[in-house]
């Protein structure tokens, strides 16, 4: 397949991939009411996704690393469409957790290896461009798990809701495995990883900062993904389902031109300096925080909006900067253990615990102070990026 080809197919179950985590969230009064479970249950099989997600991305790399990547691509595609689908067979709470968690593995799989197989394809000028298109489908698919979610439940009910959307995946990864080819594995003498290799990733401190960057990043996102419509609700006197319906379009237009910025940037200033990535990356996350704070400060909700779009774009802008940073940073033979570690770190120390956090200091203080808080995460994003820059430097020059 031509490098074209390859990112349209991994677009596509990307997008695939965004649609199959969000639906539930569209679909949860429907499950709530059939199944007659509480609230903090449905919480729990957000929580279950997560947390497997993050548990299985260092196994599946690790695999990956020994296998060609089509196939694990392939599996791990099928692996989430058909818990998708078997999500709405399900006759009890047991049996949608299940579910819910084996779709966690499947992605973990997927995420881990599609961005440096993708990546590979590509010349080195063009990589964060490419990312950040690839990045895109975060938004979009996020939108559109929603948007059809509440369509489809409302039509057909929630469990036809999982099967329609599950089956398009399936018939995308068998595709995949026929016309998908790891170009690593064409030196059939390249040598396996060894611990050794994996040992070295963890002392790779440029690496190590891009992850917690880009995890500082996650916490802020993660915190206003969560709270933000509580936040237009409480503040601006929207009804619920009007501030989650701004606030998604919000997020999605934002997200969407910050993602495809931040790659071009990064690309354009990669011809005059190689810390272009690095750059770019810093100077977004620090332009972020007087937007973050002017929005929750500012009394007129119409400028609020748009300055808290404002900085919500300049926190995604290191989407295709930072991960192609971590390709050009890390041996191809252990590249998907990299962004498996990569996704550990990012969503451990980031949106696994941001809401929570976020919850506790609303609580205490108030909201407009919690939100103005996670918001704060934006700037030891910046440091981190800035001791990327440093220690790739000192290692290029053998300190």
């Amino acid at each position: 397949m031509s490098p074209k080809s390859v990112f349209i197919l991994l677009f596509s179950l990307n997008l695939l991939n965004y649609i199959d985590r969000q639906i539930l969230f569209s679909v949860f009064p429907l499950i709530k009411a059939d199944l007659n479970l509480s609230d903090a249950q449905l919480g729990v099989l957000a929580s279950a996704f997560m947390f497997v997600y993050m548990i299985a991305a260092p196994f599946v790399g690790f695999i990956a690393d020994r296998t060609p990547r089509q196939y694990v691509i392939s599996v791990c595609a099928f692996l989430w469409s058909a818990a998708t689908m078997l999500s709405g067979s399900a006759k009890n709470y047991f049996h949608l957790f299940a579910a819910r968690s084996f779709i966690g593995i499947g992605e973990a799989g997927f995420t881990s290896v599609s961005p440096s197989f993708l990546a590979e394809r590509f010349p080195p000028e063009r990589r964060a461009r490419v990312l950040a298109a690839f990045g895109l489908a975060l938004p979009a698919g996020s939108a559109l798990g929603y948007l059809l979610g509440g369509f489809l439940g409302l039509q057909f009910g929630w469990r036809s809701a999982f099967f329609i959307v599950g089956l398009p995946g399936a018939f995308a990864a068998a595709y995949a495995a026929f016309k998908l080819k790891d170009e690593r594995t064409a030196n059939k003498k390249q040598e396996k990883p060894k611990l050794a290799n994996y040992s070295a990733l963890l002392k790779n401190k440029p690496f190590l900062f891009v992850c917690l960057a880009q995890a500082m990043g996650t916490f802020t996102l993660g915190g206003l993904a969560a709270w933000m419509p509580t936040y237009m609700h409480r503040y601006y006197d929207f009804s619920v389902a009007q501030a989650g319906t701004v606030f998604g379009a919000l997020t999605i237009t934002a997200g969407a031109a910050g993602t495809f910025l931040g790659g071009f940037m990064a690309d354009k200033l990669l011809k005059k300096t190689k810390k272009a990535y690095y750059f770019v990356s810093a100077a977004s996350f620090t332009a972020a925080l007087p937007f973050g704070f002017a929005a929750v400060i500012c009394g007129d909700f119409k400028i609020s909006l748009v300055l808290f779009a404002a900085a919500i774009m300049l926190v995604f802008m290191q989407t295709g900067p930072l991960n192609a940073a971590i390709v050009n940073l890390t041996d191809v033979k252990i590249r998907s253990m990299a962004f498996a570690v990569n996704i550990f770190i990012i969503h451990a120390l980031g949106d696994a615990i941001s809401p929570a956090l976020v919850g506790g200091a609303s609580d205490m203080f108030s909201l407009k102070t919690a939100v103005a808080a996670a918001m704060l995460f934006v700037l030891p994003a910046a440091l981190f990026c800035a001791a990327a820059a440093k220690a790739d430097n000192a290692a290029k020059n053998g300190f």
